[in-house]
């Protein structure tokens, strides 16, 4: 929805020549849940907490028609703490980029998702949000798994068959890396670089994606691939990905596999998620059930509930929820079970 009146005073904060702007869009999510989560090995834990089905979050947009089928934009998403009215440190932490588009395709600079992100959340029921995210298996601590900073991108041009694409290259300035179980796997990240390429056509979609990160110390470089697909049968869209990340003498497959029922206004979610992590004198395994249901009470409002079941191996101590929606992570092998309903809101 168009807040023309109110983005261009927004951003007038931000930039002066917001007026040049072709077109400028105010726009948002505001998703809060009351949750409940009991890890094994610590007391049960009641809060209010967010993101139960889409990430709350404000943003700015805009385009700019500068002749000839070329146009420029720009993109500004903050993540929106809306429990407490607090933002991030890192304010437009969900996004922040500039581009030029045309017939060509689009390029894009700054913070932005990675191409191996996106078959992990668009092939999800759960949309790698809420209890239900299928990441919560996810035992191989990654240094770019969702954003990457500093990134230049290329997006393939629509209207070529069905084929979608793009390409990332990130540069390394520094930041913190994973440790895991003891063995530090890089110190500071290095540059991100990785593809996807996908199809999709009618009810069918299905798609790739690969990338390297380098580490300025410890190990080499962690690799990562994985493919996702889902089949739209109208009774159900079904869902899926596999995936697999190395770092070192480490080793992580996850696969999670998913499904949409529509009933009326509402709509039924379900699905399981497991990874197994080998490498580095480690055997683990974890798995997670997830079920939920959305009701839509108009096209931007709905009201959902969720309930999921996180089972570790013997050394993981994995959680449906983290921060201050849990009392402490479970005990090693331990299980995590989480209940939530709440409202959702798109302006």
């Amino acid at each position: 929805m168009k807040k023309s009146l109110l983005a261009l005073a927004v951003l007038g904060a931000f930039a002066g020549v917001a007026s040049a702007q072709s077109s400028v869009t105010l726009y948002g999510t505001v998703d809060l849940s009351a949750k409940y989560v009991k890890n094994d090995g610590s007391a049960r834990r009641y809060s209010l907490s967010q993101d139960g089905i889409n990430s709350s979050q404000l943003g700015f947009k805009g385009t700019e028609d500068l002749g000839g089928g070329l146009k420029a934009g720009f993109v500004l998403l903050a993540g929106v703490n809306a429990d407490s009215g607090t933002t991030n440190a890192q304010f437009f932490n969900r996004r922040a980029t500039v581009s030029l588009m045309g017939g060509f395709g689009e390029v894009r600079l700054g913070r932005d998702y990675t191409p191996t992100f996106w078959n992990n959340t668009i092939f999800d029921a759960f949309g790698t949000n809420g209890l239900g995210d299928s990441s919560h298996v996810l035992q191989l601590p990654t240094a770019t798994f969702v954003r990457a900073n500093n990134s230049i991108g290329y997006f393939l041009p629509s209207g070529i068959g069905g084929v979608y694409g793009q390409f990332m290259a990130a540069a390394a300035e520094g930041g913190s890396g994973p440790s895991l179980y003891g063995t530090t796997v890089g110190n500071n990240p290095g540059r991100y670089i990785g593809g996807r390429i996908g199809f999709a056509a009618g009810p069918f979609d299905i798609a790739a994606a690969y990338a390297q990160q380098r580490f300025v110390t410890g190990a080499a470089e962690q690799k990562t691939w994985n493919i996702g697909g889902s089949y739209d049968l109208g009774v159900v869209k079904l869902m899926g990905y596999f995936d697999r990340d190395t770092v070192g003498s480490f080793r992580e497959n996850r696969f999670s596999f998913s499904g949409v029922v529509p009933v009326g206004q509402g709509e039924i979610h379900a699905g399981y998620d497991r990874s197994k992590l080998t490498g580095g004198g480690v055997d683990n395994k974890a798995d997670q059930w997830k079920v939920g249901y959305v009701y839509n009470l108009s096209k931007r409002t709905a009201v959902y509930t969720n309930v999921a079941r996180l089972s570790n191996g013997s050394v993981s101590r994995l959680s449906v929820a983290s921060g201050s929606a849990i009392t402490a992570a479970p005990t090693a092998g331990g299980k995590s079970t989480g209940a939530e309903f709440g409202v959702r809101h798109f302006f």
